[in-house]
């Protein structure tokens, strides 16, 4: 992985950029209501970008 191009390893199956902030929101509140509705979000979200091209990957490679 490029040092400058360094994300969390979630960001392969959260593509969107809404989602990838939220994510950020989400994983920085503590507590175990906060991780559960973390989890719930990434399993969601991870469905919902499923079919959505990874805009991490560059297309020449």
């Amino acid at each position: 992985m490029n040092q400058a191009n360094h994300h969390p390893a979630v960001f392969r199956w959260i593509k969107t950029e809404c989602g990838r902030t939220k994510y950020a929101d989400l994983s920085s509140r503590s507590g175990f209501t906060a991780k559960a509705r973390l989890g719930w979000f990434v399993v969601i979200a991870a469905l919902r970008d499923w079919r959505l091209p990874d805009p991490d990957q560059s297309s020449g490679s």
